[in-house]
């Protein structure tokens, strides 16, 4: 590790980062001790893609690697040849073993990513996972193609810790002291915010108001006990990603928050408060914190404490996340150590849950994905069931927005969000520039619902989750069109 003398905060850093270089970023706006305290940026060296078929890519997603420039198969910054054969779960294994390195692993407050692979699963790798998920009649649509797995290779990274203002170079030592040695720009200002169309949404408020009451017809029948409904709004997008990025960042204060810019055009803004898995790797400890029930921060915390819906709703997950890692710890080391608190955001009050457990012996990372993939929090009891009925009702795929977001370390820790509050972001680039895009903004939002649910109640709710949007957009003229498109 090399300890670095800037003063500059992440967002400061992505307003200076090269525009002819990718970058990912992993930020959190928290200063606790505990959670959220470190920030991670770093250019990809490589990508492993699944999107029905297995690739490897250069940084800039232009040069496969493979090609005659690169090295016959190699994986991206990895110590051993990986044959591509289009199951995504055993090349994801076989290219996390090969570039694993546990000397790495440092006790006490080094950075827990000390290089490895950063970026998204999305929540259809879930049909991968368990094929019948996707069993519905009808089923959403795959308007937007979005891979299942795209993960950047990142031998070495910019970890800034939050709580003590310090930056430290980590990873492989050489790729470490290039870091270091980063040639950082003028910062770019404010700019101009990018232009943004008018909103429309996957689900129009009756439509929307219609699978909830179908939702609650499947929970009286026995179905289900819960399902999380969501609607996707839309909107054409020109302009800077990474301006977005610091805006949105920077408003929504998220403990969890991420900028990804992929390979092929795409782009994701995430603003979301919620631990889906984190691996202490020498510990072998793992922790999810689902959030249920939320408030916009206008209303007292404690209308949230009260409401027995949203107990009931966030204690079903608890017991569906207790019985995930179950599938993977040693006997009688899960355990529930907070059922449930309130946690105020900057625009929104959330009931949040946490569930540990210590990982047996014989289990890898992959065995912990396949066993808690996607989030109980997004997909509802029993969890195939509800991702079924999810499947029938919503009209498009998720993509992206109800994944998982953040980084696997070679030295065996893990960090992986929950993809809400998630702008996902489809189009082209400008040439010779990876901050600028011009194409479709997408930006997901719903809910729990559970026999006693609201359908338009729901449905309000749902519109509190975009305010941070709203807010990240920045123009009254475009908050009104969303208003008005979603109401």
């Amino acid at each position: 590790m090399i300890r670095l003398p800037w003063s500059l905060g992440p967002r400061e850093m992505l307003a200076r980062w090269p525009v002819d270089r990718p970058l990912v970023m992993l930020e959190s706006a928290d200063r606790e001790r505990r959670w959220g305290r470190w920030s991670i940026l770093a250019p990809p060296e490589g990508w492993f893609v699944y999107d029905g078929s297995s690739q490897l890519l250069g940084g800039g997603g232009k040069m496969p690697i493979g090609s005659p420039t690169s090295g016959s198969g190699a994986v991206p910054g990895g110590k051993a040849e990986s044959a591509l054969i289009d199951e995504p779960w055993a090349e994801l294994e076989t290219l996390l073993a090969s570039t694993r390195d546990e000397a790495r692993r440092r006790p006490g407050p080094a950075p827990p990513f000390l290089g490895g692979w950063i970026g998204c699963l999305a929540y259809d790798l879930g049909r991968i996972i368990e094929p019948t998920a996707g069993e519905a009649s009808g089923g959403a649509a795959d308007d937007r193609r979005w891979p299942a797995i795209a993960l950047a290779r990142c031998p070495a990274a910019l970890a800034h810790d939050n709580l003590a203002g310090a930056w430290w170079a980590v990873g492989e030592p050489e790729a470490a002291e290039r870091l270091a040695d980063l040639p950082r720009a003028p910062d770019v200002g404010e700019g101009a915010m990018p232009e943004v169309g008018a909103f429309a949404s996957s689900l129009e408020p009756d439509a929307y108001l219609d699978a909830v009451s179908r939702t609650l017809s499947y929970i009286a029948a026995g179905d289900i006990f819960q399902a999380n409904i969501t609607q996707r709004l839309t909107a054409t997008f020109a302009g800077s990603t990474r301006l977005l990025a610091r805006r949105a960042l920077r408003l929504s204060a998220a403990r969890y928050g991420a900028y990804l810019e992929l390979p092929d055009g795409r782009c994701l803004v995430s603003m979301s408060p919620e631990l889906f898995l984190e691996l202490d790797g020498r510990r072998r400890e793992v922790v999810t914190r689902p959030i249920k029930g939320t408030r916009p921060r206008r209303s007292p915390p404690r209308e949230l404490l009260d409401s027995a819906k949203d107990a009931a709703e966030l204690h079903m997950i608890i017991d569906l996340m207790r019985n995930d890692l179950g599938r993977v710890c040693e006997f009688g080391s899960v355990r529930v150590p907070a059922a449930r608190m309130i946690e105020t955001h900057r625009t929104i009050h959330h009931g949040v849950g946490e569930v540990r457990g210590r990982l047996r012996d014989d289990v890898g990372f992959g065995d912990l994905l396949r066993a808690a993939f996607p989030g109980g929090s997004v997909t509802g009891a029993p969890k195939i069931r509800a991702m079924q009925i999810i499947d029938e009702l919503e009209p498009v795929r998720r993509g992206p927005y109800c994944g998982s977001i953040g980084y696997i370390s070679d030295c065996g820790n893990a960090c992986l969000n929950i993809a809400i509050r998630t702008i996902a972001l489809t189009g082209g680039r400008e040439t010779g520039r990876f901050d600028r895009l011009h194409g479709l903004l997408d930006y997901g939002a719903g809910g729990g619902i559970v026999a006693d649910s609201q359908p338009v109640a729901e449905y309000r709710e749902s519109l509190d989750k975009a305010e941070v949007l709203r807010l990240a957009l920045g123009a009254e003229a475009l908050i009104g069109a969303l208003t008005t498109a979603v109401r």
